[in-house]
């Protein structure tokens, strides 16, 4: 994107070096001379526009490899329709461009121009391939001509962007164990399935697996199994390998939601500052230090299993008496769990929060230092609900997939039922909210979070 950016507006200079220095006998003489500064301050205003056109049109797909061909095609679209959106506001306004020569100039320029430095940038992605740097770690799994197929493809042409780590014939228990470690010390970023007979429940089996692990899922098939939203055809050697998009999150989703984050947690920290400050006020009055609940009655820190299964230090305002952290998993305490026969552990009546406690607890104040969390990039405003690592040791496959996006100071799953919500109703929701994500729908959710928070826990 900067590359580009600097390319249209090289493009804008050099046309407007043409049409203004130039001895060029074929277009008539200046009439009407736009200073060199205006003319720049309105060419880096256009780019912008164009970049945002370019984005519309697929050029900063960050989803696989480009090929030249595509790249070139899109660039000519990308540029038509950004000439076109000029040549609308010089018939609303001719003083912003001058000269119609400048316009055809800087957009025949800015094709050059892109496409040369879109080369240049390719050509450097591809050596990088070659020499394995920004690689893909791949493990095929499958025998017979399609895995062959794929294999050598890969093996061959290395401007795909990956390296055929491990193949396997089958998936077995040995192999899974295998994988796993590999997967743990980052050799494995994906897995493909090469065979179209496995059966389906082992498909199932390597597809679970990879959510498990948090990593791509593709499989080769046939072209007729690739109607659903969620997934992405790439042909290798002249097989449709079909990728499985675990969340809408990747990608531009990803930047953009980061960006929505960092922007609406300094927000709502300037907002909620008064607001901590009475909350840390009234826990010293009643109960003294910490203020803050970080670490754990061994002094240990306090940690959350986040995005990838990777663990954060969690902190939030304390609402418990200090010292009482550890009777979490007691026996007198787990006769009063709401959550029985789940991983979570919800306490009735806990004995052990405070006065203030109950009232930070019931107004979801004690959450407020998690703002700091979102802006330090560990947490989302909108996600799951953070993980314990004791709670996650006890999830079940299925349950790992929440784990594929970063936790959330609220989400789908908190303002249709609070605490009170059962657990696997919980995961359907949050892997729902994967599937479907939207700016908009992380708005909504915001926007519902207060009304859900003032209702009593019990409501729905």
């Amino acid at each position: 994107m900067p590359v580009d950016y600097l390319m249209l507006v090289l493009a804008g200079v050099t046309a407007y070096f043409f049409r203004f220095y130039a001895e060029l006998g074929f277009i008539p003489d200046v009439v009407y001379r736009i200073s060199f500064e205006q003319y720049v301050l309105i060419v880096l205003l256009t780019a912008v526009v164009w970049l945002v056109v370019f984005a519309f049109t697929g050029l900063y797909n960050i989803r696989g490899t480009r090929r030249i061909v595509e790249e070139v095609r899109k660039i000519l679209l990308a540029c038509s329709t950004g000439v076109l959106i000029i040549i609308v506001l010089f018939f609303l306004d001719r003083d912003l461009f001058s000269s119609r020569f400048i316009i055809l100039a800087a957009y025949l320029f800015a094709i050059a121009y892109v496409t040369i430095a879109r080369l240049i940038v390719l050509s450097i992605e591809r050596q990088l391939f070659a020499h394995g740097v920004g690689v893909n770690f791949v493990a095929v799994i499958g025998e017979g001509h399609v895995a062959s197929v794929i294999v050598h493809e890969l093996k061959q042409r290395t401007s795909l962007g990956f390296v055929v780590q491990r193949t396997y014939s089958r998936f077995t228990d040995e192999v899974k164990a295998e994988l796993a470690e590999l997967i743990a010390a980052e050799k494995i970023d994906e897995i493909i399935k090469a065979d179209p007979d496995l059966s389906t429940e082992k498909s199932e089996e390597i597809f679970e697996f990879c959510n498990e692990h948090h990593i791509i899922f593709k499989y080769a098939a046939a072209l007729s199994d690739a109607q659903q939203a969620n997934l992405s055809i790439r042909p290798i050697g002249g097989i449709p390998v079909i990728e499985v998009e675990r969340t809408r999150l990747d990608g531009w989703g990803r930047i953009a939601k980061r960006l929505f984050d960092i922007i609406g947690s300094l927000i709502l920290i300037i907002v909620s500052s008064p607001l901590m400050l009475i909350t840390a006020l009234a826990i010293v009055i009643e109960s003294g230090f910490p203020v803050v609940f970080s670490r754990r009655d061994d002094d240990s820190p306090v940690m959350r299993v986040g995005q990838n299964g990777k663990k954060f230090r969690y902190y939030k305002f304390r609402s418990m008496k200090p010292g009482t952290d550890s009777q979490r998993y007691s026996e007198e305490l787990q006769d009063n769990n709401l959550r029985k026969g789940s991983p979570l552990v919800k306490i009735k009546d806990d004995p052990r929060i405070t006065r203030v406690g109950r009232v930070i607890r019931r107004l979801s104040l004690d959450e407020l230092p998690e703002f700091l969390l979102v802006l330090k990039g560990d947490m989302s405003l909108v996600g799951p609900r953070p993980h314990l690592p004791e709670e996650v040791a006890k999830y079940h496959k299925h349950h790992k997939r929440v784990l594929n996006i970063k936790p959330g100071i609220t989400g789908m799953a908190q303002v249709s039922g609070r605490s009170d919500l059962d657990f696997e109703d919980e995961v359907r929701l949050d892997t729902v909210y994967m599937e479907k994500w939207s700016l908009l729908l992380d708005l909504i959710i915001l926007l519902k979070t207060p009304l859900i928070v003032l209702r009593k826990r019990k409501a729905l």
